[in-house]
């Protein structure tokens, strides 16, 4: 099987769960590793952070320049026109991840998926459809881009759902985000939603209540 490269985070002691964290369109695994010794988890939660590199590919509403994406968007439309076959091949490779956690000693009830903006989608289709319990979800300033057609698994019916955006995004509308939490909850799923004063971004509050939710999962 192979691998995504990743930017890997190790706490002090043995690891005994795990956040896989998606970056954004343009972006790599090295955009949210600085987060992490901001979260001030306590050394009794010792986490490991994956922070996976997207491929690099041409992005048509960039006008076709290569750059890190998880999937090619077509068009800046409210509803995000995507390219599903790359969206679902991203999401298989965040599974591999997964299974790679599992593999070396973490259970699946220990490992949380998180994604910004163009990572958060591919976040929503690989959680949702994980063959395995996983601990929760983290959607950060994204939109739930396979809401129409996802098939969720039998296993994540259950999985706990944060959902964050900003009330400034000029990005990533917060009506995408709202939408999002619409959809989830039609499927039966009960998300929270937090917003911020912010634009396309995070902020001191948002880590703040990142750091929380993570060690109420996790602990």
């Amino acid at each position: 099987m192979t691998y995504l490269n990743c930017v890997e985070v190790e706490p002090k002691s043995a690891a005994t769960a795990s956040v896989i964290w998606l970056h954004g369109l343009g972006a790599d695994g090295h955009d949210f590793e600085p987060i992490v010794p901001v979260l001030n988890l306590p050394d009794s939660l010792p986490i490991r952070f994956v922070f996976p590199h997207s491929p690099k590919i041409p992005v048509t509403i960039n006008g076709g320049v290569v750059m890190p994406a998880w999937y090619d968007i077509l068009d800046m439309s409210i509803d995000r026109k995507v390219d599903s076959e790359q969206l679902n091949a991203s999401a298989q490779s965040v599974h591999n991840l997964i299974e790679r956690e599992i593999s070396r000693g973490i259970p699946a009830d220990r490992i949380v998926i998180a994604g910004f903006s163009q990572g958060g989608a591919v976040g929503y289709q690989a959680a949702l459809t994980f063959d395995k319990p996983l601990a929760g979800l983290m959607a950060m300033s994204t939109y739930f881009a396979t809401k129409d057609d996802i098939e969720v698994s039998a296993a994540n019916k259950g999985i706990d759902i944060a959902v964050m955006h900003g009330t400034q995004d000029p990005v990533v509308s917060p009506v995408l985000g709202e939408q999002a939490v619409n959809a989830l909850k039609s499927k039966g799923f009960n998300p929270s939603y937090q917003t911020y004063p912010m634009p396309h971004a995070v902020c001191a509050e948002q880590i703040a209540d990142v750091s929380a939710w993570l060690q109420k999962k996790l602990n």
